[in-house]
């Protein structure tokens, strides 16, 4: 099989366009500049990774910023570095073919593939709610796991459960890891994560055979050590107290900090502020939006998505509000009788 070096002379590109993606892709790693004649021997001659991708309850978004990695391979050759055996977005075969596929690859590739998993899983009446060719999603995901060299959970809904697991999760979504206790899992999370993160973390275990370093809820610490808030290009603004008080007012204009428009910058861990979407171009802060925090566990029941940190105090998300809803009604119901006995009616 090929490796990375292999391809982009086949694809007509030069050995100094190659060294220039090693490089990148040890800058992204923090890898020592030491380093960097191991990584480029490793990409030089090790073959292309096998990939096995499973979607169960899922948008495809993560696929979608995944294809879209650009600043660390050219797209041409990241589609051709990976060896996707199975993907239901991306391939060409479908129904029996593909299944077929899928079997052949982990018999074949088995204890060396990495299995990468998008959306979460419901193991709630017996996966009767995510189901593929038959097979529950709970099933898919354990006979994929025996294989699998690394396994990798990309965006919030299969490192969190993400938005099926968000109050009141009918199909009782959970994340890969929860189903998978006691299985070392690398979770990349975000709505949806970055693309160069996600090749980043493949690249990694191409060059060295294992997981990246993780932090306590398995994200690799290398793009999920720092707050988005700690590398913000409007940090400054923060430290200043020059905020913008709407999304068009002259503080916003000024790209001044958007704290005050809810940016949850300070409490979310993520890469976006320095490897940004789209090749490096732009993210939510720079193009004058607040973090939602998406990579952070929960981050759609926490609600008040356009409230300051500041004035956000403990949990409230939609649970509270439909409890205070019916908490309410009630109340107004009681009042209303109240004051019909008090006029003397029924």
């Amino acid at each position: 099989m090929e490796s990375l070096y292999h391809i982009y002379k086949r694809r007509g590109y030069t050995r100094r366009d190659f060294l220039t993606s090693a490089i990148a892709i040890s800058t992204a790693l923090g890898l020592p500049s030491s380093l960097l004649p191991k990584v480029v021997k490793a990409l030089e001659v090790k073959p292309k990774p096998v990939v096995i991708w499973l979607e169960f309850q899922d948008c495809a978004g993560c696929t979608e910023s995944f294809i879209r990695s650009t600043s660390i391979l050219p797209t041409d050759v990241l589609l051709d570095y990976l060896s996707l055996e199975y993907h239901e977005t991306l391939m060409s075969p479908s129904g029996f073919y593909a299944e077929e596929s899928k079997r052949e690859a982990m018999e074949k590739y088995r204890g060396k593939y990495v299995l990468v998993v998008e959306g979460s899983v419901s193991p709630k009446d017996k996966g009767v709610y995510c189901t593929v060719a038959g097979k529950s999603n709970v099933d898919l995901l354990r006979e994929a796991v025996e294989g699998a060299g690394l396994i990798v959970a990309v965006g919030s809904c299969a490192s969190w459960g993400g938005i099926p697991h968000a109050y009141p999760n009918p199909t009782g979504a959970l994340s890969v890891s929860e189903v998978l206790k006691g299985k070392q899992v690398v979770n990349i999370p975000g709505c949806p994560p970055i693309g160069d993160v996600m090749v980043s973390v493949i690249a990694n275990y191409v060059i060295t055979g294992k997981a990246p370093e993780l932090d306590s809820m398995g994200r690799p610490k290398t793009f999920y050590g720092q707050t988005i808030h700690d590398r913000c290009y409007r940090r400054p603004f923060y430290n200043a107290g020059r905020f913008a008080n709407s999304l068009d007012d002259e503080g916003a204009k000024k790209g001044y900090c958007l704290y005050k428009l809810g940016c949850k910058g300070p409490i979310t861990r993520n890469a976006c502020a320095t490897i940004r979407w789209n090749g490096g171009l732009s993210f939510p802060i720079q193009s004058g939006h607040p973090c939602f925090g998406c990579s952070e566990p929960d981050f759609w029941d926490r609600g008040m998505l356009y409230t300051p940190l500041s004035v956000v105090s403990g949990r409230f998300g939609i649970r509270e509000a439909l409890v205070g809803v019916a908490v309410g009604t009630a109340v107004g119901v009681g009042v209303a009788y109240m004051n019909k006995k008090s006029r003397g009616g029924k």
